[in-house]
């Protein structure tokens, strides 16, 4: 495929002129110092680093996978000296607690990296990705002491950090995991059990491994009301700051996967191995989340990175590729056929993949706002709402752009035709690897779940009502605005419907609890459909408006109008499919006995 190019343009249009970040940090404590200029020249960098470090190392590490051996676990070529040049960057501490080594900078600037290095080479992105979330886990729960001993090594990327959650039989229930934590009489306890599907949970680039474990004391409730969360350090702290003697914990193994081959997907074994409590005894599910959330970000952000790789793969493709001639007639006559580019299939392809990686774009930036916000303003009301908002659009912005994602890459293989099944143009690469997506930080039905079920009929709506008026104001804002009148309309509609088609739902589920599991994955992607359709509709406007006013790169600006009509008018159709399934209910999913999907067999 061609070098990757970091789509800084389309970050700046998003962030710039559309959400007006320089406006945002402004507003915010501790954001002064991040500038237009500050901000552009640490993507400018960023980008860089992508680009021409960790993007080489993508294919490597899909060929060499990591190798498991007692020793530990050795990372494709080249990952780990990336990941000097990555701390010596000072990469890890951006946007982290200056207290504790980092430099301050708002968590939104650290999402647009995440993106870069997702984009160039997902699975390398991964070791230092799950280190933001035990950060922010320590930030939050840790007392002073496990924060002054864990934070500053992992804020300056000497040491990595992972979330250890899952066991063999209890995957998504954690209510069932049986990992025990016994106390000792110096106040910690000793943990001992298996953890399995741990992203990054061994690997020779970092010093020393912080794991976040769930596990349970010895008098602990059943279920998820008796869940404890541990620090287990790879290595015990010496007291000077660095790796001390070896803790009972190790890889047992590493999965062969799918996809992600460059990263080491870990079951391990802890052994009586040392914890100390993070936060109150029982509450360990309440702090994780404080982990769990930063992670369905980090996962949305992959759905995004998918896309974008599809998109500059199949177009640089398309337009170079020779097939057939257009049926309107030769459009390249000196050639002896046309670029794929002039079929209007091709077109259907790449305009939604487009449509996907940008709108999703908006989505992302919009999500990290909202993280700005809650970690930093000074109004109450303003941290709460933003708090209730960036909860109601965390499960759409994972399962929707993991979804969208995954629908892209699989596009960006069709474009290439026989071509995307081989290797060699990473395309086929880029399929495997974003398949897991939908999965880990909980599933697309799991999200649906916590969207309908715990964010949306929970709490009476509310989580919905703020962000369907936000809506709200924009159509009546531009119900005027002839340039975008041919999507404010249509908006208008799904955001009323929207509103009317979760009371329905909620009726429904007042006699038949099933309700909500049936419709709630064509909830979500409803959902998401028309939040993307908010987002296409406002960029449309600032497009219309630069357009109108002659400034900038009049190509990029119609290429944003158009790619909104595109998506109103090919894209969002799909939510009467979503609205009709719904609406068949949950009697022809729950009706025909389990047994009996055997017969014939």
């Amino acid at each position: 495929m061609p070098d990757y190019k970091a789509p800084l343009r389309d970050i700046r249009f998003v962030r710039d002129e559309v959400l007006n970040y320089p406006a945002h940090y402004q507003s915010l404590p501790g954001c002064e110092e991040a500038t237009p200029d500050m901000t552009g020249a640490i993507l400018e960098e960023g980008a860089k680093f992508c680009e021409q470090v960790l993007a080489p190392l993508n294919a490597v590490g899909d060929r060499e996978g990591c190798v498991w051996s007692d020793e530990g676990v050795r990372t494709p070529a080249g990952f780990k000296e990336a990941y000097a040049q990555y701390v010596e960057g000072g990469w890890p501490a951006l946007s982290h607690d200056v207290a504790h080594g980092g430099q301050g900078l708002p968590e939104s600037l650290g999402m647009a990296i995440s993106e870069l290095m997702g984009e160039a080479n997902w699975a390398w992105g991964m070791y230092p990705g799950l280190s933001h979330g035990a950060m922010n886990t320590l930030q939050a729960h840790g007392t002073p002491e496990q924060q002054k001993t864990y934070l500053e090594p992992l804020v300056s990327g000497r040491w990595t950090g992972t979330m250890c959650l899952t066991e063999p039989h209890c995957g998504t229930d954690l209510g069932m995991l049986r990992t025990k934590a016994e106390p000792q009489a110096d106040g910690s306890y000793k943990i001992t059990g298996t953890k399995i599907f741990i992203s990054a949970g061994e690997h020779d680039m970092a010093e020393n491994i912080v794991h976040i474990v769930l596990a349970r004391l010895p008098d602990a409730p059943a279920g998820t009301k008796g869940i404890s969360l541990f620090i287990v350090p790879k290595f015990l702290p010496d007291g000077q700051g660095g790796p001390g003697e070896r803790n009972g914990v190790s890889c047992g193994s590493i999965e062969h996967k799918m996809g992600i081959h460059g990263n080491a997907t870990c079951v391990m074994n802890f052994d009586g191995a040392a914890g100390f409590l993070i936060g109150p005894a029982n509450k360990g599910l309440n702090c994780m989340f404080t982990f769990m959330n930063t992670a369905r970000l980090g996962t949305a952000i992959q759905g995004l990175a998918h896309a974008e790789v599809a998109l500059q793969g199949a177009t640089a493709y398309a337009r170079e590729r020779l097939q057939m001639r257009a049926l309107s007639g030769p459009k390249f006559p000196d050639q002896p056929a046309d670029p794929i580019i002039v079929h209007p299939d091709v077109r259907r392809m790449l305009l939604t993949i487009k449509s996907y990686a940008e709108g999703n774009r908006a989505l992302l930036y919009y999500a990290a706002q909202q993280v700005d916000i809650m970690q930093r303003s000074q109004d109450a009301d303003a941290r709460e709402q933003a708090d209730k908002l960036l909860g109601f659009l965390t499960p759409i912005a994972k399962a929707f752009m993991t979804e969208t994602g995954f629908e892209a890459a699989n596009l960006g293989v069709q474009v290439f035709g026989g071509h995307g099944y081989i290797s060699e143009h990473g395309m086929e690469q880029n399929v495997r690897d974003s398949r897991i997506s939908m999965l880990y930080e909980g599933t697309t039905g799991v999200q649906a779940l916590d969207l309908l079920g715990r964010k949306v009929l929970m709490t009476q709506g509310e989580s919905l009502r703020i962000f369907t008026k936000i809506v709200h104001k924009f159509c009546k804002a531009n119900s005027g605005n002839r340039a975008i009148s041919e999507l404010v309309k249509p908006l208008a509609e799904l955001n009323k419907e929207w509103g009317d088609l979760t009371l329905k739902i909620g009726m429904k589920a007042m006699t038949n609890r099933e309700a909500v599991g049936a419709a709630s994955v064509d909830y979500l992607m409803y959902s998401g459909y028309v939040t993307l359709a908010y987002f296409w509709a406002d960029m449309a406007r600032v497009a219309a408006e630069k357009l109108a006013a002659g400034e900038g790169d009049k190509a990029f600006y119609q290429a944003k109008l158009h790619t909104a009509r595109f998506y109103f008018t090919r894209i969002l159709p799909r939510t009467r499919a979503h609205v009709e399934a719904i609406k068949a209910g949950p009697d022809v999913l729950m009706d025909l006995p389990a047994e009996d999907f055997a017969l014939g067999y």
